[in-house]
């Protein structure tokens, strides 16, 4: 196993820390109240997700000191890779957050487009994305109006180790958050996007 491959491998393993850890400070919320939504709300995760996005971030940032982490910013253009950044000991993580019903079937997500992750790995070395995938439960018991975190579901990976298939209608990498990961060389990784694309010519 290179040292690079074991890098990736340990960052996540960081990044899983974190995020577990700031959940703990955080173990539900409530999305609306009671008489905005007096017959519930449907338990769809689109509906919620940058919710969940927001109160994991703000979470990270407002127990960063108990997390052992500086310079955490969310406050990022839409068009970003990823949703946070922040250092710890040293190093910059860069960390995409989805978000995942644990009592779902799984299904195939889309990940990433392939364009913009393939033109920042390629075009800048250092920079290592993750991805955080949050489980989630509604709660019946209050009519789905809040949301309860799991933090033992929660997946952590990195886009280099994906089982790759590209969808070759929009050109996006789809994967199952739950998964075996494929473990890469970065330039491995670039070349088998570049070999996927089926509409994009990579270089």
């Amino acid at each position: 196993m290179t040292s690079e491959i074991q890098l990736v491998q340990d960052e996540v393993e960081v990044v899983r820390k974190v995020f577990s850890d700031a959940l703990k400070f955080t173990a539900a919320f409530d999305v609306t109240t009671e008489s905005a939504l007096p017959f519930g709300l449907k338990p769809h995760t689109r509906s919620v997700s940058w919710l969940v996005e927001q109160v994991v971030c703000q979470s990270i940032k407002s127990h960063s000191t108990e997390l052992d982490v500086i310079g955490v910013d969310y406050d990022l253009p839409d068009t970003e890779l990823h949703d946070i950044e922040f250092s710890k000991d040293g190093t910059k993580y860069f960390v995409n957050v989805k978000s995942h019903q644990a009592d779902k079937k799984p299904n195939k997500n889309d990940i990433s487009a392939v364009v913009k992750l393939y033109e920042r790995y390629r075009d800048q070395p250092s920079y290592r994305l993750y991805y955080a995938c949050v489980a989630i439960r509604f709660d019946s018991t209050h009519k789905n109006r809040r949301i309860l975190f799991l933090e033992t579901d929660m997946v952590v990976f990195s886009p280099q180790f994906l089982p790759l298939y590209i969808n070759p209608t929009n050109d996006k990498i789809q994967a199952f958050y739950i998964h075996a990961p494929e473990l890469r060389t970065r330039d491995e990784f670039l070349d088998e996007l570049r070999k996927n694309s089926k509409t994009l010519k990579l270089r």
